[in-house]
């Protein structure tokens, strides 16, 4: 920038000559075409044409002038510095007068700061008077502004806290440790929605008071005073949002502190932390940058840079509890709390890139991408962790009585919530695949790949191995059966009319229906092939033959039956098919042997009628008593 000498005019007719160039100089500034290098320089010669158009006795004129007006001014300002009352609550007009006079007082400084470059002590003297009366009202109008503020704050309770106990969540059972038959949807994430508005701005403080503030920071603004309203005004905000976030309920939870959680009670802080991301995001940050826009709006970039400001600590911390579940151990309940955070973030992109797109928050954004990213890998990982344990989990005893293993009811609970999250786990796992990832809002298991339909059949696989696996600790080849057609059962029944044909196919349903009742048949064959060959016609009618084989029948029966009721199908259509088949055969070949060749072996010797020999059959596979009650399991893989 140009140094202007100071500019002296030698005689009276100068004056004039000054002043009108003076005059062509300020209607220049008031031009809106300018740069800011040439608005300066205007400026600079203004303010040089104006001292040097001072005579010495102009120059006292004007400093006697600006004593009495500051004088004027410093009388209204310094008249509140003893009074408690707050100016604003004493109405507008109190609030008006006042700030007429700081506006003097800093109109003031300006003079003085001219009239200094060619004066003296008495100038200097009255520029710090002036400087330290300004000190004092722009401190008086801080707490003016934390007083408007604070009254006229507006309260109103977030609905994700009235809708839901923040403590403890409509949680009642982590299900996908069950053994039930209940479907993991009715108490996994679909319990996690709360009636919590979104898209929804609210007015975080009272309407009429918008103009107040707004000319607090005109005039601290206009004094060089703006950091200091901008620092009242972001911690303000800053302790509001804070206060919410206790209102919450959320904790600022260390790493090592989630990494102990147990997993209902992780469960129940990350649905917390769903809630308040999305009320955040979409409710109280969208509400908050309006304000500041209304605030600052006239102060160009200055509301973005506050906003994210006042934003910004507790963003992180939100962030922070997802950095800190990403970090944690990789259980397989964890998963679909895995699911539920990306989800949310998933949703919230557009929300984000419009409350951070500003080069000031844009590492917010970069964060929140970055978490989403670091959620995917992770969900990724579970997913084939999952896989493996399930292919990997031991077993050292076998299953009491047949039944359905608890991995089996796991494994296919599990797999039912997966195909929930089926938009998501397909984009994930496509990225992983290197597919294109653009869902172009079809339904992403009609294209030509499909990868979760993929993973979920290798599950299914992985699982009947695991159980054939298990089924070898039988020594009765019969139970072994019984165990593989129960188990293979209940995974074709979990698909078959289910939306998880969609991911399975109807060729996997008649194939894994041939396979259970291929089972069905083998059992059969293992327990009634070689008693029902007693039975048989093979000519010889000796009485002591007929006798004996017929003695070795009900042997063998009553050790069936000893055995095969404590057995267990758990399925009653199952059940009642097998009793009906297995009764069909037994009496078939039973009621002609004993009908027939009554007469050679003699009647006494007929232990069993037809009847009741039917009746034992539809005795077996009801298990043992407490398999009729139902138990809960923890499946820790």
């Amino acid at each position: 920038m140009t140094d202007f000498a100071p500019i002296t005019p030698t005689y009276d007719g100068e004056e004039h000559v000054f002043a009108a160039f003076h005059h062509m100089v300020k209607a220049l500034g008031a031009s809106k075409n300018l740069t800011d290098d040439v608005r300066r320089l205007v400026a600079d010669l203004d303010t040089l044409l104006s001292t040097g158009s001072r005579t010495p006795d102009r120059r006292e004129g004007e400093t006697r002038e600006v004593e009495e007006q500051l004088e004027f001014a410093q009388k209204k300002v310094m008249k509140w510095e003893s009074n408690q009352s707050m100016i604003w609550a004493l109405g507008r007009e109190e609030a008006a007068d006042y700030l007429q006079a700081v506006y003097e007082i800093q109109r003031l400084t300006e003079s003085l700061t001219s009239l200094l470059s060619n004066g003296g002590g008495k100038q200097k003297e009255l520029l710090d008077q002036a400087n330290s009366v300004l000190h004092m009202a722009m401190v008086r109008l801080e707490e003016e502004l934390i007083d408007i503020l604070s009254k006229k704050k507006q309260s109103f309770k977030p609905e994700c806290v009235s809708s839901h106990s923040c403590d403890e969540d409509v949680l009642s059972d982590v299900s996908i440790v069950s053994t039930e038959d209940e479907s993991i949807e009715e108490t996994s994430r679909r319990n996690s929605g709360g009636t919590e508005r979104e898209d929804h701005k609210v007015d975080l403080i009272h309407p009429s008071v918008i103009s107040d503030i707004k000319s607090i920071a005109n005039v601290m603004f206009a004094s060089h005073y703006d950091q200091e309203f901008c620092d009242t005004f972001v911690s303000f905000w800053k302790d509001v949002l804070d206060e919410y976030f206790v209102a919450l309920r959320v904790e600022k939870l260390s790493i090592e502190e989630l990494c102990n959680m147990e997993s209902k009670q992780l469960c129940s802080k990350i649905r917390k932390w769903n809630r308040v991301m999305k009320f955040i995001i979409k409710v109280y940050l969208p509400s908050e940058k309006r304000l500041f826009d209304q605030v600052f709006g006239e102060f160009g970039s200055t509301y973005k840079t506050c906003f994210i400001e006042a934003s910004r600590g507790s963003m992180l911390d939100l962030l922070n509890f997802g950095e800190a579940v990403v970090i944690g151990p990789r259980e397989t309940d964890k998963l679909f709390m895995l699911l539920d955070m990306y989800e949310v973030l998933s949703n919230l992109i557009p929300d984000i890139a419009t409350l951070f797109s500003e080069e000031a928050g844009s590492f917010l954004g970069a964060e929140f991408h970055q978490l989403m990213i670091r959620l995917g890998g992770t969900v990724k990982a579970t997913l084939l962790k999952f896989e493996h344990d399930v292919a990997s989990h031991p077993s050292t005893t076998p299953f009491p009585a047949g039944g359905i293993h608890h991995v089996t009811k796991y494994v296919m609970n599990y797999v039912k919530t997966l195909a929930e999250y089926s938009e998501t786990l397909n984009l994930l796992l496509r990225v992983q695949s290197g597919e294109d990832t653009v869902l172009n809002g079809q339904n992403i298991c009609s294209d030509n790949f499909c990868p979760l339909a993929s993973h979920l059949q290798l599950l299914t696989s992985n699982l009947e191995s695991n159980i054939d696996h298990k089924s070898r600790l039988y020594r009765d080849a019969s139970l072994k059966h019984i165990f593989m057609m129960n188990n293979i059962h209940y995974m074709v029944g979990k698909v078959s009319g289910s939306a998880l044909e969609e991911f399975y196919g109807v060729e996997w349903i008649r194939e894994y229906t041939r396979k259970f009742q291929q089972h069905e048949t083998s059992y059969e064959r293992a327990t009634w092939s070689p008693i029902l060959s007693l039975l048989k016609d093979d000519g010889n009618n000796r009485r002591e033959i007929l006798r004996e084989r017929l003695r070795s029948f009900n042997i063998a029966f009553e050790e069936v039956y000893k055995c095969q009721t404590t057995w267990s199908i758990p399925d009653h259509e199952l059940r009642n098919d097998l009793r009906i088949s297995t009764s069909q055969k037994v009496i078939q070949a039973y009621r002609p042997f004993t009908g027939t060749k009554s007469a050679i072996i003699g009647e006494k010797y007929v232990k069993y009628s037809a009847d009741e020999l039917e009746n034992h059959i539809l005795d077996l596979f009801e298990g043992p008593p407490a398999s009729l009650h139902k138990t809960r399991r923890i499946l820790t893989f």
